[in-house]
C-alpha cells in the first residue's frame, strides 16, 4: 500500500471505512443505504466521489462514530465520548419503535438486559448482562484499563476490549456496534495509523453465526477467554488476507489510468470511470450515467459511445436493460471480479 501513493491509500481507507459502517450495522440486522454511507464519508473526509446522496442523520451518526474511533484513536476513551457515540447512533431517541435511554447507561426499568432470539412465546436467552446497578462501576474499571499502557499485546487488547464491553452491555441498544468501534480504535492504536486497509466488521459479518456462538460460549463459560481470543485473532488474520482484494482493485485502477492516460476524455467520463473502478453498485446504464454526471440522457449516451469506440467500455446487455462495463482485453490486467462483464 505504501508504494501506491497518498491518493490511492486515501481511497483504500475510504472503501474500507464504507465497508466498516455498512457491515457493522448488517451484523445487527440493519441495512444502510450504501450511497448514503459513501456520501456521508466523502463529505467528512473531503473526497470527491461525484454526485452525493442526500444527507441522512442516522447514517451520519454511524459514520461519525466510526470516524471518531479510527481517526482520533489517540484521544482518551471516556464516558462522555461513549455517550456521544450512543447519541449519534440514536438521534431520535428511539431504537425502532422503542424509546431508549440515549447517552446514558441502561437502567433495566423494563427488566434484566437479555440477548434473546426466537418468537415471543418461545424465546431463547443467549445472555443476561450484569444488573444495571453495576454498570457505572464496571465501565469505570473498563475505561481505566483501556487507557492504561502496561505494554499489553495491542491485538489481544483489542479482542479483550471487544468482549469486555459487549459483556457489560452498558446501553439499552447499540452495544455491538460500539464494541466493534472500541475494538477498531484499539487496533488503530496498535498500528499507530488512522488509515484502514482491512475491515474487521466485514469479516465478522461473514462469520456472523460463529461470532455470536463464540460470544455466547465465552459469556456462559469460565473466566478463561483463550478460545475467544484465538477466534478473534484468526478472524483478524482472515480480514487482513481479504484486504488483498482492495489492493488488487487499487493496482488495477492505477494500471488502468496509466494505460489510458493519452486518451482524450471529458470530466464526466473520468468521474464515471472512477465510480466504476471504485466499486459501482449494480449495473451502469445510460440513465444512471445521466444522473451521476448531471447531464441529459443523450449526452450520457454520447459519452458512453465514445468510450466504447476507444475500447474502454463494452455493452453487456441490450434492450430495455442495456448496461455497460469496463472492457477486458487479452494482454492487459484482468478487471477485479466486480468490474467484469456478467
Amino acid at each position: 500500500m505504501q508504494g501506491l501513493g497518498i491518493q490511492a491509500r486515501d481511497h483504500a481507507t475510504f472503501q474500507v471505512l464504507t465497508e466498516d459502517v455498512i457491515k457493522s450495522s448488517e451484523i445487527e440486522g440493519e441495512n444502510l443505504n450504501a450511497d448514503k454511507v459513501r456520501s456521508s464519508l466523502a463529505r467528512r473526509l473531503g473526497l470527491d466521489i461525484g454526485a452525493l446522496a442526500p444527507a441522512d442523520r442516522h447514517v451520519d451518526g454511524v459514520v461519525d462514530m466510526v470516524l471518531d474511533a479510527t481517526q482520533n484513536y489517540n484521544k482518551p476513551l471516556t464516558k462522555k465520548r461513549l455517550f456521544s457515540w450512543h447519541a449519534a447512533l440514536f438521534p431520535t431517541g428511539y431504537s425502532g419503535l422503542n424509546k431508549i435511554r440515549v447517552a446514558n447507561w441502561r437502567d433495566d426499568a423494563h427488566g434484566a438486559m437479555q440477548v434473546v432470539s426466537g418468537p415471543l412465546h418461545r424465546q431463547k436467552v443467549h445472555y443476561q448482562a450484569p444488573p444495571a446497578a453495576w454498570v457505572n462501576a464496571e465501565m469505570t474499571d473498563f475505561l481505566n484499563w483501556f487507557k492504561e499502557d502496561k505494554h499489553d499485546d495491542a491485538a489481544l487488547k483489542a479482542g479483550i476490549a471487544h468482549l469486555w464491553f459487549v459483556t457489560i452491555h452498558p446501553f439499552d441498544d447499540g452495544n455491538g456496534r460500539i464494541a466493534r468501534a472500541v475494538s477498531d480504535m484499539a487496533l488503530a492504536r496498535a498500528e499507530n495509523s488512522s488509515q484502514r486497509f482491512y475491515s474487521m466488521s466485514a469479516q465478522i459479518q461473514l462469520e456472523r453465526k460463529t461470532y455470536y456462538d463464540m460470544l455466547e460460549k465465552t459469556q456462559k463459560g469460565t473466566l478463561d477467554i483463550s478460545n475467544w481470543l484465538d477466534w478473534f485473532l484468526s478472524c483478524m488474520l482472515r480480514a487482513i488476507e481479504g484486504a488483498e482484494h482492495t489492493l488488487r482493485q487499487l493496482l488495477y485502477k492505477s494500471e488502468f489510468w496509466q494505460r489510458w492516460a493519452g486518451t482524450p476524455m471529458n470530466e464526466r467520463q473520468i468521474k464515471l470511470l472512477n465510480r466504476l473502478l471504485d466499486g459501482f453498485q449494480g449495473k451502469l446504464s445510460t440513465s444512471k450515467w445521466a444522473s451521476i454526471g448531471k447531464c441529459s440522457a443523450d449526452t450520457a449516451l454520447r459519452d458512453i459511445q465514445e468510450l466504447i469506440q476507444h475500447g474502454i467500455l463494452e455493452r453487456i446487455s441490450a434492450g430495455r436493460s442495456t448496461a455497460y462495463a469496463i472492457k477486458s482485453e487479452p494482454g492487459y490486467p484482468t478487471p477485479p471480479r466486480h468490474l467484469k462483464a456478467t
